[in-house]
């Protein structure tokens, strides 16, 4: 496969669909919204954005399989398959919080092979694909060089639907208040993985997570020589649905952090 004339193509159609949220938002209003479950937002603007990047990749890859968040298309393929969320951060566009992203990545088999994140209102594209470094709007990034946990700048997630762990993430939230630089909720995963791939973030980590929130910017971290991992410190991310995403160099310490904190 040619990846890098593929991502080309992917940058162009998660742009095109960035325009179309970039000017729903102008005149959106809350009467538009609906609710998946317990503060699970969505409106129109989710659903016609996925139609947009649904379209635009069946020409792409036509024989590809799709996993999407809002499940406009959800057939699923043997070799390769898209796995697409058109808005991440619903909640944040929806109050007009300028923090929110298109999010594509491409699965062949089990591996994942290309990634393509547009964080909208800053118009920054960050890309990557198996074999290549990682980009933002043409320009190689890389990961940050922090050696330990306290020099750290960490991004993280608060649940809001799903509380099972809810004292364990405020222990883990409460120590790392005291020993890292700071802690940031943007409220878009994807972005939060992108900017710990460019070295804004040292490290990333969030529990109950879907596959259409992380999938590309996994690809974007790695490329950029971070890693990835889940909370007891194994490769496997889309299927646990925790990670913690980081520059490399304090892996090893925030996965004993977590794990000390989630026992």
């Amino acid at each position: 496969m040619q990846l890098e004339l593929i991502a080309k193509q992917v940058i162009e159609i998660a742009k095109q669909a960035g325009d179309f949220i970039r000017q729903e938002r102008k005149t959106f209003n809350s009467d538009k919204i609906e609710y998946k479950g317990l503060n699970d937002l969505v409106s129109y603007v989710d659903k016609t954005a996925e139609g947009i990047i649904v379209a635009g990749l069946e020409k792409v890859l036509p024989d590809a399989g799709f996993i999407t968040e809002e499940q406009t298309k959800t057939h699923i393929a043997d070799q390769y398959n898209w796995i697409i969320d058109p808005l991440d951060g619903t909640t944040n566009f929806i109050h007009g919080v300028p923090s929110y992203s298109v999010s594509i990545a491409l699965k062949q088999y089990n591996e994942l092979v290309l990634g393509v994140v547009y964080e909208i209102n800053l118009d920054e594209c960050f890309y990557a694909w198996k074999g290549s470094p990682a980009y933002l709007n043409g320009t190689e990034i890389h990961v940050s060089k922090a050696p330990k946990v306290a020099d750290s700048l960490i991004a993280t997630g608060f649940p809001y639907y799903d509380f099972g762990k809810q004292q364990q993430y405020i222990n883990l939230f409460t120590y790392l208040m005291k020993n890292c630089h700071g802690l940031r909720r943007l409220g878009s995963a994807a972005v939060d993985l992108v900017y710990t791939a460019c070295g804004r973030f040292d490290a990333f980590y969030e529990y109950n997570l879907n596959a259409w929130d992380v999938a590309a910017g996994i690809v974007i971290v790695r490329q950029a020589g971070g890693q990835v991992v889940n909370f007891s410190g194994g490769d496997e991310v889309l299927d646990t649905r925790e990670l913690i995403a980081t520059n490399g160099r304090i892996t090893d310490e925030l996965v004993k952090v977590v794990q000390q904190q989630f026992k």
